[in-house]
């Protein structure tokens, strides 16, 4: 009876310090997030006159961003621009939209306006559906 007794006391001791543990972890630094351009100029990217532009910040040293050109690319049509704005070619892009993180893809509509973006590389099924939404949604004006 003693043994069940002791092995109890040692259970619940366990649990108190793990709870009291639990408690003394700090909360997980806050995490920073990038800004994402709300509108474009159509006139800085390619082919204006598309009804869609969906624009890809990249930069050539990083390994995720050959991976979200190369799946923005297959949207590209008559109705869908697709421009890469790699860092060290277009720096002017970078900086006009503070682009600070890389792979960033942006969707914007006729006049310019951002109806959906990803920072850091989406799925291709991903992006693939979300051009396909915003084409579907009507726009403004």
């Amino acid at each position: 009876m003693e043994r069940f007794i002791l092995a109890g006391v040692v259970v619940l001791v366990a649990v108190v310090v793990a709870m009291v543990m639990e408690r003394r972890r700090p909360e997980a630094p806050t995490q920073g997030s990038w800004a994402v351009p709300a509108q474009l100029d159509r006139a800085d990217f390619a082919r204006p006159e598309a009804e869609w532009l969906v624009a890809v910040f990249t930069s050539a040293t990083c390994d995720s961003c050959a991976k979200a050109v190369e799946q923005a690319r297959v949207l590209a049509s008559t109705a869908v621009a697709v421009d890469e704005a790699e860092v060290k070619a277009r720096p002017d892009l970078h900086r006009r939209y503070h682009i600070e993180a890389v792979p960033i893809i942006v969707v914007a509509d006729r006049d310019g306006v951002v109806r959906t973006s990803f920072t850091g590389p989406p799925s291709a099924t991903d992006l693939w559906a979300a051009v396909a939404g915003v084409r579907d949604q009507p726009t403004e004006g």
